[in-house]
Parts: structure tokens; sequence; C-alpha cells
């Protein structure tokens, strides 16, 4: 019996969730809503649109109430500006290019090694792309050849096979003809072989 009890007033608990919700709604979507804090019951009273005077809301239906609130509010405002004429474009901050922090990266640490910390990502970077005169330029490779003395591990014998592998194959492509491009990539891969090896 204590269980059908329990069951019934659960039930009920739930349809009185469902119809706070509802109600909440429908004070959201008066038609007559005037554009202050109180807005038009449907059955013509006036109700309070501000959560926290209205008692039969939970915090959390507050809560939502409040943010859906705030949308429309934001709503009405894009939509005056709008019509006025004016224009709100989103200025979006400028995203630094992954080549472009892997290379101020290298620059603070040639620069001040008290404030430079490790960055995974950047080293990553930089030990992939280290060959490539074009995402790596000249005058940052020694830099780049002086961090790499400082190399360990498990980062250092991976550069050395990755190096040696590379430089196979452009042997092996150099022997059809001579490219520049494999040229200096060529060079680079031996100032590599020869500092870690």
């Amino acid at each position: 019996m204590a269980k059908q009890k329990r069951k019934v007033t659960e039930v009920t608990g739930v349809k009185n969730k469902k119809l706070k919700k509802a109600s909440a709604e429908k004070i959201l979507r008066a038609p007559e809503a005037t554009q202050g804090t109180q807005a038009a019951h449907p059955k013509g009273g006036a109700v309070c649109r501000d959560p926290e005077l209205s008692p039969e809301l939970s915090p959390e239906e507050k809560r939502v109430l409040e943010r859906k609130l705030k949308k429309e509010r934001k709503k009405e405002e894009r939509k005056r500006l709008r019509e006025a004429g004016v224009t709100t474009a989103r200025s979006l901050p400028a995203k630094c290019s992954g080549a472009q922090l892997a290379l101020d990266y290298l620059r603070g640490w040639a620069q001040k090694h008290e404030k430079w910390r490790f960055q995974k990502t950047r080293q990553t970077w930089l030990l992939t792309h280290m060959y490539e005169s074009d995402k790596v330029p000249e005058e940052q490779f020694p830099t780049l050849l002086a961090y790499l003395e400082g190399l360990k591990g498990q980062a250092r014998e991976l550069t050395v096979q990755k190096a040696e592998a590379l430089m196979q194959k452009l042997d092996e492509a150099g022997a059809s003809g001579p490219d520049p491009l494999l040229l200096g990539k060529t060079q680079r891969v031996r100032q590599v072989l020869q500092l870690l090896s």
C-alpha cells in the first residue's frame, strides 16, 4: 500500500512540474506582452514576468525563465538595431597560425630562458616542419639547431630516425636530377643529423 502511495505522489509531482513549465512558457508567449516587467495573462489579468516574484516556480525553473527572457531581450535589441540600420559587426580576435606560434616559441626560447616554458605542441610543430624553408625561414634555422641540441629522450631518437629516413628518400629522388628545393632540404637534414648523431 505504501508503495502505491509513493508512486502516486511521484506521478503527481512530475505532473506539477510539467504544469509549472507549461505555465512559464505561456507567460513567455503571451501575445499582449508589454516591454516592461508586466505581461498580460491570457485571461486578462496581469501576471508578473519577473521570475523572482512568481512564487510557484522552483529555482531551476526561475533560472530557465531568466535565460529565456534574456535571450528574448537580446533578440528584440538586435531587431531594433537592424531596423535603425546599425550593423553590429562581430570582430573576432585574429588567431595566430600554428607556424607563427611555433616561431614565436622558438624566439622566446632564444631570447629569455627564464620566462620561457616548454610547450609540446610547439616543439612537435617545429620538429615536423623544420626541413621546410617556407615554414621555418633561413634566419630561424640556426636558432632551431641550437634548440635541437637540448633535445633528449624519445624526441631526439625519433628525430634522428626520421632524418635518416628522409635523407635516404632525398638521395633516391636526387639521383634522377638536381632540384634546388631538394638541395635546400637535403642540406637541412644533413645539419640535423650532424648535430644529433
